[in-house]
């Protein structure tokens, strides 16, 4: 069986991890946000915030963290695979803060498809900053755009989600995925 690989991104505050969880407790099998496992290793290191401080060393560890789950899905014998974000993410962010990266970004994006992609919109109803969340709410807007053109860049066509409970949103995704695979 191939497993089809399915992508809910958007920007920060958009409620993508709680989605994530949702679908997780309804027994689909998910993959975690990796930016804050990758945060808190180099605050370890002694670097503070090192998506301000070293973009690029942080979009290459989270791009090879993004594609060491991506070729995990193998190991899967579910039909579905989400991903809270996928590796055009790394490029979105960067492309954002208008920051160069190296062509093998681009490539690893193009060479590696997800099947699906689901884009949330910014809610500023259950936006909140935090130590590892510090867009204000416009950037977040800003980013959501981003992510828009880079998934599309990329060819992908991308599903939005509209605003609603857990439960809502996650019955969205599902019957999208049964018209589209």
């Amino acid at each position: 069986m191939n497993t089809k690989r399915i992508v809910i991104t958007g920007g920060p505050g958009s409620g993508k991890t709680s989605l994530i969880n949702e679908l997780e407790s309804k027994g689909f099998a998910c993959l975690p946000e990796i930016s804050r496992e990758v945060i808190k290793k180099a605050q370890e290191e002694g670097i503070d915030q090192l998506f301000l401080e070293e973009p690029l060393l942080f979009s290459q560890r989270l791009l090879e963290g993004r594609l060491k789950q991506f070729q995990e899905a193998q190991n899967y014998k579910e039909p579905r695979l989400f991903y809270d974000r996928g590796m055009p993410d790394v490029v979105a962010y960067m492309d954002y803060i208008n920051t160069d990266y190296p062509k093998e970004f681009e490539k690893t994006c193009q060479d590696h498809r997800y099947d699906v992609v689901f884009l949330l919109p910014p809610w500023e109803a259950i936006y909140q900053q935090d130590n590892e969340r510090y867009e204000s709410y416009e950037q977040a807007e800003k980013i959501f755009q981003y992510l828009d053109r880079a998934y599309q860049r990329y060819g992908y066509e991308v599903h939005h989600v509209p605003f609603g409970t857990l439960p809502y949103r996650s019955e969205f995704i599902l019957k999208k995925l049964s018209q589209l695979l």
